[in-house]
């Protein structure tokens, strides 16, 4: 038994916390966002067997297990640990970046290993699984919500798809995300900096309203640098990049939670604005240039 599912990476301008309900499945962030073609295609190949094991493989590095990879499919499967199950990650972004690489790869999981057994859960329910393993080890918040259903979106519900809520805009095609990747952010140091978690829900205000009175990739990016400068976690490299692309006329903003810079914006400027990062990238793959995901998640 075997089967494959795709979902998009994606990126966070700008986000309110929303973690005080004690149910996980109300858990996440309103905020707004944009999916990339650029994700994670997720192959499982399962078979009954006596001796279970779980073997993980991300970008052809063995691994034996992950937390979130068994949280997910011990969901899935309810405790029935009859099967071997081989799972490989195929991604094409940086990890721990600012992407929602974490929460692609488990959204691609639950997927993938509901076509393989056969489980029968609409999307919506086996995308459930994974924003609850997300909630649970603090890697993301709104991100499997926003790449379940793709494109330009704005989350104006929190909560687990099929609970939250998100709005999407209509852009282009003629738009595309360019992104210059420095090192990685823990997600969950973060998240668990509650001076910092404060700082996040006091910048985001009024954001939201602002994006949907003016619904477009330009307001977003301005409003997504408001944001960021407000909360104010550049690094050196960060600031240093910024510097030289405002002089320039770039809009540019830092990729919500990573040490990653990015733009979103007319392909034809983007192809100008990559010209700048090719000069601090360590190696072409921290450059990632990338058209809009309008599917969301799906099975392949």
């Amino acid at each position: 038994m075997e089967a494959s599912a795709f979902s998009p990476s994606h990126i966070t301008g700008f986000f309110k916390i929303v973690d005080e309900e004690s149910e996980p499945l109300l858990k996440g962030s309103l905020g707004a966002g944009v999916s990339l073609s650029k994700g994670v295609k997720t192959h499982v190949k399962i078979k009954e067997s006596f001796s279970p094991r779980l073997e993980v493989i991300i970008n052809d590095k063995i691994l034996f297990s992950t937390q979130l990879t068994r949280y997910v499919i011990d969901k899935l499967l309810q405790g029935d640990r009859k099967y071997s199950i081989l799972v490989n990650h195929e991604i094409e972004v940086p990890i721990g970046s600012g992407f929602g690489s974490s929460g692609a790869c488990i959204l691609s999981l639950a997927l993938a290993i509901n076509e393989a057994l056969g489980i029968g859960l609409s999307k919506i329910k086996a995308a459930q699984f994974a924003h609850l393993a997300e909630i649970e080890y603090k890697t993301g918040l709104g991100t499997v919500l926003a790449e379940t259903y793709g494109g330009f979106e704005v989350r104006i519900k929190a909560g687990a798809p099929g609970i939250g809520k998100i709005e999407q805009i209509p852009v282009g095609n003629d738009y595309s995300v360019v992104c210059l990747n420095l090192s990685p952010i823990s997600t969950k140091k973060v998240l668990n900096d509650r001076n910092l978690c404060k700082c996040i829900n006091e910048s985001s205000k009024g954001l939201i309203n602002s994006l949907m009175e003016k619904r477009s990739p330009e307001n977003f990016m301005k409003l997504s640098r408001k944001f960021a400068d407000s909360i104010n976690i550049f690094t050196n490299g960060i600031k240093n990049v910024l510097n030289e692309v405002d002089l320039y006329g770039f809009t540019c903003s830092m990729a919500m939670i990573g040490e990653s810079i990015f733009s979103f914006t007319k392909t034809a400027e983007a192809k100008e604005l990559a010209k700048i990062f090719y000069k601090y990238a360590r190696s072409e793959k921290d450059l990632i240039f990338s058209s809009i995901d309008r599917e969301g998640a799906r099975p392949l």
